[in-house]
């Protein structure tokens, strides 16, 4: 794992290199571990997604490798309806140059404390089938395989699976949850 690596919160001065990753990994398709999107993802899209995520408590992390953005990662509701408020969804991009580096194994872990502590109780990962980095990335940090989506996405010609992932954060289901909405 490269050494000097700060997990932190994201900031606006850093959202043209995650464009970047995020850019590489959705054009190039390289060990790819977030979602699929053809349409671009424009900075200020990116700002205005930070800030509503940090108003309702939902973490947008980086790796900072000396001022480089290694990769980042965030949490967002896994469904609007009030009966999943404890229940999030994440995705996680490295940089290119840094996979199988380490920066997941730090990354994603920091987003989990980061998702308890704000006390939300299950994480959901979707990841693609194919990447086995990234399934076996997620099965060190706790998660666990409880399905399989086949062929629901179409990317690079060809039909993708997605491998649903999950994990409790904290009490997990263990007990209730407070009433109050966390969203």
């Amino acid at each position: 794992m490269p050494e000097n690596i700060l997990i932190r919160p994201s900031g606006d001065a850093d959202v043209e290199a995650m464009l970047a990753i995020y850019r590489a990994h959705i054009h190039r398709g390289v060990g790819e571990l977030g979602d699929y999107v053809a349409e671009p993802l424009l900075a200020g899209d990116l700002k205005r997604r930070r800030k509503n995520m940090s108003k309702h408590r939902l973490p947008h992390i980086v790796a900072d490798l000396q001022g480089t953005i290694t990769g980042y990662a965030y949490a967002v509701p896994f469904r609007k309806r009030p009966a999943y408020r404890f229940t999030l969804k994440h995705s996680i991009y490295i940089h290119p140059l840094y996979l199988n580096a380490g920066i997941g194994r730090m990354l994603l872990p920091a987003l989990v404390e980061a998702c308890t502590d704000a006390g939300y109780l299950q994480m959901i990962g979707y990841i693609d089938a194919t990447n086995e980095a990234s399934l076996r990335l997620h099965e060190a940090c706790g998660f666990r395989r409880v399905g399989l989506l086949p062929s629901v996405g179409f990317k690079f010609g060809q039909w993708t699976d997605s491998v649903l992932m999950q994990r409790a954060l904290g009490a997990g289901n263990s007990r209730n949850p407070e009433a109050k909405s966390r969203i």
